[in-house]
């Protein structure tokens, strides 16, 4: 299974950049990490922009703070569903500075919170890559994860 993270704006900035890679590179031997960074702009250009990278038969997870506040091992359930389903293509959402448009919450299969609190999307980003190392080392037995 592929996973695609839709993320508005720039590509990473420099002081994430090895932070980042080093959980894609723990991901790697066993899920290929995808980046697609559309153009930031307001909610429904950016919207626009992002529909474009999905596809029909992608399963959607828009990070949205007002979605549902899952622990470490619901993201892994998600995962793990996922893979055993037969998905594809498993894409993370992460929305811009002004949120996303109706268009994308709507596109979006399910909405998931990280935290109440509201990060900058560059810190998203390494928040997302880190938690999806964590739910995989959840699902296989790892010893990533402590709990």
């Amino acid at each position: 299974m592929k996973l695609l993270i839709v993320s508005p704006g720039k590509p990473h900035s420099a002081e994430l950049v090895d932070a980042i890679r080093t959980y894609e590179t723990r991901l790697r031997s066993a899920l290929l990490v995808e980046w697609a960074f559309p153009a930031a702009g307001s909610k429904d250009t950016e919207g626009a922009a992002i529909l474009k990278f999905l596809k029909q038969d992608d399963y959607v997870v828009l990070l949205d703070e007002r979605g549902k506040e899952i622990d470490s091992p619901g993201l892994a359930a998600i995962l793990e569903k996922k893979l055993t389903s037969g998905t594809k293509r498993l894409v993370f959402v992460i929305g811009g500075a002004f949120g996303v448009s109706d268009a994308v919450t709507e596109r979006a299969d399910t909405v998931i919170s990280l935290s109440k609190l509201v990060f900058p999307h560059m810190l998203v980003r390494l928040l997302l890559v880190e938690q999806l190392y964590r739910a995989w080392s959840i699902r296989t037995g790892g010893k990533y994860h402590h709990a």
